[in-house]
């Protein structure tokens, strides 16, 4: 499995501590930018390229960041076949049942809300929950990707 990860100004030093954490676990990492800190950067773009990715592929998973995630899920989540779960702090429940029920292949993590240990703890539960592959959630997540034809 390969991770993209994506981000704008808010989620610069959070995406960049994951970096290093996931290819300290032997993880294939690819950056889609922003690659410095820039506060007059959008994240649309860097967000878009994560999306392209994970579109493309059934295995692979992407982490985008932001201020609160939830910007970037919405970017993300206007591409066919992305389901991106948002992250922002709290029970951990919410971020095992995006991937066992709807198979969320994008974990959008609100940078300001979190820290990084709790960040790296939800990624560890995101990264290793398999979709549980259920008839109905298969068929709920057929109707999500035909939405957007």
């Amino acid at each position: 499995m390969k991770v993209y990860l994506g981000t704008d100004h808010a989620g610069h030093e959070l995406k960049e501590h994951v970096k290093d954490w996931l290819a300290s676990r032997s993880f294939a990492v690819e950056d889609c930018g922003a690659f410095s800190l820039d506060i007059g950067d959008d994240y649309n773009e860097f967000v878009f390229r994560v999306a392209e990715h994970i579109a493309q592929s059934n295995v692979d998973r992407g982490i985008i960041f932001g201020g609160s995630g939830q910007g970037e899920a919405m970017q993300a989540n206007r591409v066919q076949g992305v389901r991106a779960a948002v992250f922002y702090g709290g029970d951990t429940e919410i971020v095992r049942l995006s991937r066992e029920h709807n198979n969320a292949n994008i974990l959008s993590i609100g940078a300001r809300f979190v820290s990084q240990e709790e960040a790296l703890r939800v990624i560890q539960i995101w990264l290793g929950e398999p979709f549980s592959g259920h008839e109905r959630h298969k068929r709920r997540n057929k109707k999500l990707d035909e939405l957007l034809t």
